[in-house]
């Protein structure tokens, strides 16, 4: 193993072991160096790679901490990462969306509130019928962020939120054309929405996956 990874994985065990727990400052280099048995640059280059993932906060002049380890801020990595997908992965990250975001959306409808829902209505009143392409990609990113939010799970919305770069492309390139995109995704949402209002599970999971499945079925047919 090589000797950054050595220290990464020491690390680690400290922060899983509950030797450092989130929010704890770790000791000073020379001091956990000598603790760990790691030399102080592979420590470093340990260091500087956790914080680029967001397990450790490096503050000039203050020290190093380890972060809250709330799932958002770790799976902030995974937005990054899913950047750097070649055009034929895309179809993958949607059918691993098509499982997770009907099921967000069937939790969401015995949570969500009055007032989300009216929220979102209004968001798509305000978008009207023939909104553009660049319009409708936002707030599609919109609508169904805030409804896997309410659906009470953080871990869940992270790994949608970092599934959505991919997909956004995908939902462009389906705008730009075919001709009824924006017309079935406008209806698509209104039946979500109103599954939702119905406190219907079940019909909220059905519209959900034939929204996903639909960009996915012009998607296939395209590549």
């Amino acid at each position: 193993m090589a000797v950054t990874d050595e220290a990464i994985e020491k690390i680690k065990g400290m922060i899983v072991s509950g030797s450092l727990r989130p929010g704890d400052r770790l000791p000073k280099e020379s001091e956990l160096a000598a603790e760990l048995g790691l030399s102080r640059n592979s420590l470093r280059e340990a260091v500087r790679a956790l914080s680029l993932i967001r397990i450790l906060d490096v503050r000039q002049g203050d020290g190093t901490y380890v972060t809250s380890l709330d799932p958002q801020l770790l799976l902030e990595a995974l937005s990054f990462v899913v950047d750097f997908h070649r055009d034929d992965t895309v179809l993958e990250f949607l059918a691993v969306r098509r499982i997770l975001e009907p099921a967000a959306t069937a939790m969401a409808a015995s949570r969500i509130s009055e007032q989300q829902l009216n929220a979102l209505s209004a968001q798509l009143d305000l978008l009207g019928e023939e909104p553009s392409v660049e319009e409708l990609v936002a707030a599609d990113l919109e609508f169904h962020r805030g409804i896997v939010q309410s659906s009470g799970n953080s871990v869940l919305c992270s790994l949608l939120d970092g599934l959505s770069g991919p997909t956004t492309r995908a939902r462009i390139w389906r705008g730009l054309t075919q001709e009824d995109a924006v017309s079935r995704t406008l209806h698509e949402h209104r039946a979500i929405l109103t599954a939702l209002r119905d406190r219907d599970a079940e019909a909220a999971r059905s519209w959900a996956t034939v929204h996903i499945a639909s960009v996915e079925q012009w998607l296939r047919s395209t590549l």
